[in-house]
Formats: structure tokens, C-alpha cells, sequence
């Protein structure tokens, strides 16, 4: 984000403040806004933890509330962006939303194949259909709508799930077999047999605190992001 020594910012869809936080510690004033009044509740731990009370504001925001009435004011940030977080049916409107609030810089991370909830590798090894996500091409190209010149920066991020045996395996991964792939439910279990192998470091926290299982794929799942990152084109209101 090529953020400056101590400017603000606004962390959209901030969910516990895994950004807002280390923000916050880094010496920037954050507006850290959240949808899920959860989540808010565990960044507040987090904040009072910390000792952050003085950085990070929370806010109680969704994308499709009346941000004139409850989000920040026009300009009120340097920065904002929306981390894998742009969850709303109008994504002009969010992206506008975005622009209207920093002055200086916006961003937003979307996915730029599959969902976060699918492992394409294996998805494509038993055959299963997976339709990828265009939301960041229309990102993209609403921005150059708006007169912005947006910059794309394509990474991936390594996930690996891991559980306790194979039956446990398969409860797990099969909840990506939806919207016509439910009858590949067999190719998903002989693959998982032929592909599970020990897991090294079974029992240790994973990324979200729970232990990890005693066996995971012998392959890393892998999602695609695009960073997507512009000057704001709206102008500071009078």
C-alpha cells in the first residue's frame, strides 16, 4: 500500500484486525470497520490487549449501509482499502465508497481464480467443475470507468487443511462439492486416500488457533489474489 510514516487509515471488512492491528502497532491511526458486530467484539480484545485504544477506532459498517450517515466522512482517512473483503452486490458502489474516503491512496484485494473455500488442484484431480472468479477483472475496469488508473498485483497466498483420518478428510474437503459436483463424492475419497500423507507438525496451532489434524495433502492449495491499488479520483466535498 506504500503507506508513509504515520498516515491514516481505513481497514475495510477488518474482521479480528489481523491488518488494523499491525497497523496500528506501526504507528497508524486506523478506522477499523466491520460488518460483524463478532468480530468487532474480538478486535476490541485484541485492541485492549495491545494496549491500542488510542490507534484503532472500530466502527460497525457493511457496504450497503448509508456511509453519509454512518461511515467516515469524505477524505477522512490518507488510506483505505478493503483486504479480501469486498463482499456486496454493488461493487461499483463499494468501490466509489473506497475513493470517496482517502486521500492520498485505495486498495482492495480480491480472489483472481477460485474461491477461498475450494482447492482447485484437487477440484481439477476428480474432475469437479469450479467456476473462477471475475470479480477483480470488473474491478479493474469499473476504476478505469471512474477515471482512476489502477495498478494489479497478482500473489498467492499457501493454505494446507489437515484432519484426523480419512473419514474426517472427507467430511471436511466435501464441502466443496456443490452446485453439480455432489455425485464425485467416491473420486473424492480414493484421492484423498492415495494423496494423505503424515502431517509433521500435528497439534501445533493452525491459522486459525485450532490444533492441526495428524494428516494433510500432499500438495499445498494455493489462492490467487489480485491487489489492486489506485489514486482517488473523487474530489474532497466543499
Amino acid at each position: 500500500m506504500t503507506l508513509e510514516p504515520g498516515e491514516s487509515v481505513l481497514d475495510m471488512g477488518c474482521g479480528a484486525g489481523s491488518i488494523a492491528i499491525p497497523l496500528a502497532q506501526d504507528g497508524h491511526p486506523v478506522i477499523a470497520a466491520d460488518f460483524s458486530p463478532a468480530m468487532l467484539g474480538t478486535l476490541d480484545a485484541g485492541i485492549e490487549y495491545y494496549g491500542l485504544e488510542d490507534r484503532i477506532t472500530p466502527l460497525e459498517l457493511a457496504w450497503d449501509d448509508d456511509w453519509d450517515l454512518v461511515g467516515p466522512v469524505a477524505k477522512a482517512v490518507d488510506v483505505a482499502f478493503a483486504s479480501r473483503s469486498v463482499t456486496t452486490t454493488n461493487l461499483k458502489g463499494a468501490l466509489v465508497k473506497l475513493d470517496r474516503t482517502a486521500r492520498r491512496r485505495c486498495a482492495v484485494t480480491m480472489v483472481a481464480n477460485s474461491s477461498p473455500r475450494y482447492d482447485l488442484h484437487l477440484m481439477n484431480a476428480i474432475g469437479a467443475s469450479v467456476t473462477c472468479s471475475n470479480g477483480f477483472v470488473y474491478a479493474f475496469n469499473i476504476l478505469i470507468q471512474m477515471g482512476a488508473l489502477p495498478q494489479v498485483t497478482y500473489f498467492e497466498s499457501p493454505r494446507r487443511d489437515t484432519f484426523d483420518s480419512l473419514e474426517a478428510g472427507v467430511a471436511d474437503f466435501s464441502r466443496m462439492l456443490e452446485r453439480g459436483n455432489e455425485d464425485k463424492i467416491d473420486r473424492l475419497r480414493d484421492y484423498i486416500a492415495q494423496h494423505m500423507i503424515e502431517n509433521p507438525h500435528a497439534g501445533e496451532p493452525g491459522s486459525k488457533g485450532v490444533p492441526q489434524g495428524r494428516y494433510m495433502l500432499d500438495h499445498v492449495r494455493k489462492v490467487r489474489w489480485a491487489f489492486i491499488a489506485w489514486e482517488p479520483v473523487s474530489a474532497p466535498s466543499s
